[in-house]
């Protein structure tokens, strides 16, 4: 078995402006924003401070940021003063190896600023791997199909994904052969989107390590609703409740739509859309959860674009309107009151329609069915109410 070597040094890259984190009203660069009440950068540093096979941490920073780094007050004694970083990613990693090179250190990790989630169990796995080989880097195996378009309009070829992977940080490399192979690149007319490739290029033997999933990149707004789920669970959001009341009366016709289901009936029931009660309720429910109005203010009976649509598409809106805030549904009730047609039967159906609409497990929906006992308009069977309630998680910003 190999003795690690002493000597760990890790260059911290934050020196971007971070503008795709940008949202309405925030300008800071994001390595400077704060998740949980800390700095994104600040967390980086935490998480190799943490480490105690670490020597040195080197912050790599834009020219501009000199304040905004003081101002994170951070201290000890692995911690460098930060240097200046170039125009490019693989420019300011090359500035800081040449701050390091004096020290010369046995091995280099390497680590995007806006990863604060990075594990000791990760650092460990790269740290190990690179006692048997040139570099290491942790990576995921990618379970999205992925297409090919040159054009980017049209798809040229479907890539084999069981033999690609995403590409995390640290990525890790021994001092001497990373320095050279990025002294090397910085001579070529090509820019290079990691140093894993770097050191491919110049001939490296690179090992990839298990990646961690909670290890992603703050790239964009709402991976900072992602952060700050991490760090404070549920405490970083809160359930509201919304509720949904609909009656339709029926007209002559063979069939219902309730619950985005087609029901054989005697009659159907009249509205602008489909008329199904049961989705229309369900809608109103969750838009009422993240106050956004009814039904009504978002497709308008007004509106011939929407006669004789299938209600799936208001509930998918709905849906869509809570992922957007960064939200989820927790789960969605629906009692529907009418004498006929029976719907018990029909049941499992609707709650699978309304789960794939809402990309929602079917055991998160629940619906139920009753009558009234022959009493007022349900009774004489004129039509179909239909009541729903809506269980919906968002985060506490909202």
């Amino acid at each position: 078995m190999s003795i690690r070597p002493k000597s760990i040094a890790v260059i911290i890259v934050a020196a971007g402006k971070g503008e795709r984190a940008h949202s309405e009203g925030t300008a800071h660069p994001k390595q400077y924003r704060t998740v949980a009440g800390r700095a994104v950068l600040a967390r980086t540093v935490d998480a190799f401070l943490a480490h105690p096979a670490i020597a040195t941490i080197l912050p790599v920073i834009h020219s501009d940021h000199a304040e905004a780094y003081a101002a994170l007050k951070l201290e000890d004694t692995r911690l460098r003063s930060p240097i200046t970083g170039g125009a490019t990613r693989q420019a300011s990693v090359l500035e800081g190896l040449k701050a390091l090179a004096p020290e010369r250190p046995d091995l280099v990790l390497i680590q995007d600023a806006a990863r604060p989630f990075v594990s000791p169990k990760q650092i460990e796995q790269v740290l190990s791997a690179l006692e048997s080989h040139d570099g290491a880097l942790p990576t995921l195996p990618l379970t999205d199909t992925i297409k090919r378009a040159p054009d980017g309009r049209e798809i040229a070829i479907t890539e084999d994904r069981r033999t690609l992977f995403a590409a995390q940080t640290p990525q890790g490399f021994r001092f001497g052969q990373i320095f050279s192979a990025h002294m090397r690149a910085a001579t070529v007319r090509r820019e290079f989107t990691d140093d894993a490739e770097i050191a491919e290029w110049a001939g490296l033997r690179v090992a990839m390590t298990t990646g961690d999933r909670d290890n992603f990149k703050i790239t964009h707004p709402e991976d900072f609703r992602r952060a700050e789920r991490h760090i404070l669970g549920d405490k970083a959001m809160e359930t509201r409740v919304g509720t949904g009341y609909d009656v339709h009366p029926f007209e002559p016709g063979d069939a219902v739509f309730l619950g985005g289901v087609r029901i054989e009936h005697t009659a159907k029931l009249q509205g602008h859309s489909d008329a199904d009660v049961a989705l229309h309720a369900l809608t109103d429910a969750i838009l009422g959860a993240i106050g956004e109005g009814d039904i009504g203010v978002h497709f308008p009976p007004s509106d011939m674009q929407w006669r004789g649509a299938r209600s799936t598409i208001f509930l998918e809106h709905a849906g869509k309107l809570v992922s957007e805030r960064g939200g989820r549904i927790v789960n969605l009730d629906v009692t529907i009151v009418c004498e006929a047609p029976r719907i018990a039967k029909h049941v499992p159906a609707m709650c699978t329609v309304i789960a794939q609409t809402l990309g929602i497990k079917a055991s998160r929906v629940a619906i139920k069915a009753t009558t009234s006992e022959k009493l007022g308009f349900i009774g004489r069977e004129e039509g179909i109410v239909a009541m729903a309630s809506a269980s919906v998680e968002v985060p506490r910003d909202e």
